[in-house]
């Protein structure tokens, strides 16, 4: 179906690059972005896809085009700090047409009002740089609003200054209150802070806003149909397998140079022995032959993008050392990329002890940061490709080896991944079966089994989750619970039953059409020519939602915990069910399983033993005590510029911090810290992983005789 699908793409994308786009409108004060025709085939390409083939039928009209106008404006101002009301009365002209602009790759609408908002933002830096002498009163009794969401934009460029004089004055008195009264001192910090933010605008480019503009899009349609441009691309496929190819090096940005942070062990640059923390990168040139290019104020992601590479290839930089003069002449580091695991990343366990009765349990802890696979590896045969199946397996091995009597699975903040690894993992812990069903657009609903009799682990399990686990982790924990594999601990997960296809559009957009692009009038010249990044980017493409083996969509619901703790995630803010265009919840029919266990008889058991050390527990004390101040923060929207009153508020929650800090230290065993002394590295303060260890300490202890894995599964 993807072959004739992707013809049909081709076939309209090299049709639409004949068409003649609407003239680009000047600004005057911003940078004057304009689209290029490589981002007019894209727009096209991905309206297509997303009209003809995701899940959720939408029809680019004048409806939806309404809301994508309405998200992309609040993707530039969501606070709405920069435009004008008159910016936005003229900016209505084009609610009712990006639809037509979609569907026609016309993106000067879409750059004239990114242009019009940087204008603003730019004028509102420059404002406050001129601002930064003034003499302040901080004897009044003024507010200063930060939180403008529920305002209206501003109503003059007059009150758009007077918010910013505000907002400079706030940020002089933040400073004040912090560090010291040298205003001289001060002001220095924020003129370099709001230059810093000035040159961050200027270094913007029309892929950026264009990616802007298509998350606004995108997400017009659902929360995770998405178009990832070639940088963000990458990223998300390094996420995605846990793995890059390059040099093995973290790399951020200094005084305008690209600087090492970090040198990942075993890697190239580990290897050259030329290489240290601090090192400043100058230039970069492909090859052993190749021109080297000045990286000098480049962005980040651009010069990641030149460094970056197919492994095997070579790479040569030019480094002035840590503490060398910037005029130094650069020494030349020549290094061959490799692959690069970012074991840092992995899933990673720990074993607690927990006395009971008189008696010591051990509980292994494996926690999963997300469902990662080296599918590229995994597609080529390596046996040894990286996945969280093949590193659970490990750990597994490892804790059964230390005789652990009980496994907690951590998957809180675990956004998901791969569908095929939530299966795979699901197959660890049962014989065979079910994990999973799939209904595509056309209603066929495909059931995704385990098909591997072997278990790797036949003991207690207990699975921890919280609002941010979502998708696979969804997929995984409601497998163990609807087989009585698994308690499962925490709270509401986030409600993501959603299935995305990603789709490399290098591989749907003929190289003919990258011809014409290339000669087309005003075309952009590349400036890197590596294996780490396409041409294109990808989307990501709703395709399916998945279902629970009992039917049941975790769709805007998510898997409701067998014992619950109280959220930190405030649940009204984060999850599917706080997102307008999610798709809703509904039921298929069952598939044909068989329970391998029933917690059902203990979990009252099991509440009524965790509500009891609850209610004595100060722990349990200061997370409500933490989550109540969470909710009262929320709320805020302005703050005090009287100073005297400011530093007597900073100075209550400060002392208050530092008390509840100390008062959570000594609650989990831990000495209290002095003040100014920092915490020791490595301590665990993570009460809730602890209690839900206790929980599953609760579980072996009754004996483990409501839910057990039948003999001919052992």
């Amino acid at each position: 179906m993807f072959k004739k699908l992707y013809f049909l793409l081709v076939l309209g994308a090299a049709l639409a690059c004949k068409a003649s786009p609407k003239h680009p409108v000047n600004v005057p004060g911003s940078n004057d972005l304009q689209p290029d025709p490589q981002e007019s085939i894209v727009c096209q390409t991905v309206a297509k896809f997303i009209t003809d083939y995701n899940y959720k039928k939408v029809e680019l009209n004048d409806s939806i085009s309404e809301v994508i106008y309405n998200r992309y404006l609040k993707e530039l101002d969501e606070n709405h700090n920069y435009l004008l009301a008159s910016d936005v009365k003229d900016f209505d002209k084009f609610k009712d047409v990006l639809d037509d602009d979609l569907k026609n790759g016309n993106l000067n609408d879409v750059f004239y009002i990114f242009n019009v908002y940087q204008k603003r933002y730019n004028d509102c830096i420059k404002y406050s740089l001129s601002q930064l002498d003034k003499n302040f009163d901080y004897n009044t009794n003024e507010k200063f609003v930060f939180d403008r969401d529920s305002l209206p934009f501003f109503a003059s460029q007059t009150e758009s200054n007077n918010t910013w004089g505000e907002r400079v004055k706030y940020d002089l008195l933040n400073l004040k209150l912090a560090d010291s009264g040298n205003m001289a001192k001060n002001r220095d910090i924020l003129r370099k802070r709001y230059q810093d933010l000035l040159d961050q605008s200027n270094k913007l480019n029309s892929q950026d806003v264009f990616q802007i503009f298509m998350d606004a899009f995108t997400n017009a349609i659902d929360p995770h149909t998405n178009y990832f441009d070639p940088s963000n691309a990458a990223n998300f496929n390094i996420d995605m397998s846990r793995s890059l190819e390059g040099i093995g090096a973290t790399l951020g940005v200094v005084n305008d140079f690209v600087t090492i942070n970090t040198i990942v062990p075993g890697g190239p640059a580990d290897k050259s022995r030329q290489l240290a923390p601090g090192d400043r990168i100058v230039g970069v040139a492909q090859g052993a032959t190749g021109e080297f290019q000045n990286i000098v104020g480049w962005r980040i992601d651009n010069a990641i993008a030149l460094i970056r590479g197919k492994k095997g290839t070579v790479v040569r930089l030019q480094v002035v050392p840590k503490g060398a003069s910037v005029s130094s002449k650069p020494t030349v580091v020549e290094m061959t990329r490799e692959k690069i695991i970012l074991k840092d990343q992995s899933a990673k366990s720990e074993i607690k002890t927990y006395n009971s009765n008189g008696k010591t349990i051990k509980i292994g802890i494996i926690s999963v940061p997300a469902f990662y696979i080296d599918y590229n590896d995994y597609k080529s045969g390596n046996p040894n490709y990286k996945s969280t199946t093949r590193d659970v397996k490990l750990i597994l091995d490892s804790l059964k080896s230390k005789n652990v009597d009980g496994v907690v699975m951590d998957l809180r903040e675990n956004g998901g991944g791969s569908l095929m690894e939530a299966i795979d993992l699901s197959g660890l812990f049962i014989k065979t079966g079910p994990v999973v069903q799939v209904r595509d657009a056309n209603n066929k609903i495909e059931v995704d089994d385990d098909d591997d009799p072997s278990i790797a682990y036949a003991g207690p399990l207990a699975i921890l989750v919280d609002r941010f686990s979502a998708s696979a982790s969804e997929i995984f924990t409601g497998a163990m619970q609807d087989y009585g594999r698994a308690l499962v601990i925490g709270t509401q997960t986030y409600g993501k039953g959603t299935v995305q296809n990603a789709i490399d559009l290098d591989k749907v957009i003929k190289p003919s059409i990258r011809d014409l692009i290339n000669q087309s009038a005003g075309a952009k010249k590349e400036t890197t020519a590596t294996g780490s990044q396409n041409k294109f980017g990808q989307l990501n493409l709703t395709i399916a939602k998945f279902y629970r083996i009992t039917g049941n969509s975790t769709q805007h619901k998510g898997v409701m915990p067998d014992i619950k703790f109280p959220s930190v995630i405030p649940m009204n803010k984060y999850g599917e069910d706080t997102e307008p265009s999610a798709l809703p919840f509904d039921i298929i029919q069952k598939s044909d399983y068989t329970k391998v266990g029933d917690f059902s008889g203990v979990i009252p058991q099991l509440t009524r033993l965790h509500e009891q050390r609850m209610s004595t527990s100060a722990s349990y004390k200061y997370l409500m005590e933490d989550i109540s101040d969470i909710n009262k923060r929320e709320n805020e929207k302005s703050v005090d510029m009287n100073e005297q009153a400011l530093k007597k508020q900073r100075d209550a929650e400060e002392a208050q911090a530092f008390e509840r800090e100390n008062a959570k230290r000594v609650a989990l065993g831990f000495a209290p810290l002095k003040k100014g002394q920092k915490a020791p590295k490595n301590e665990d303060l993570d009460f809730l992983k602890i209690e839900a260890g206790q929980i599953l300490t609760d579980y072996i202890n009754l004996g483990g005789k409501y839910s057990t894995v039948p003999v001919n599964q052992q």
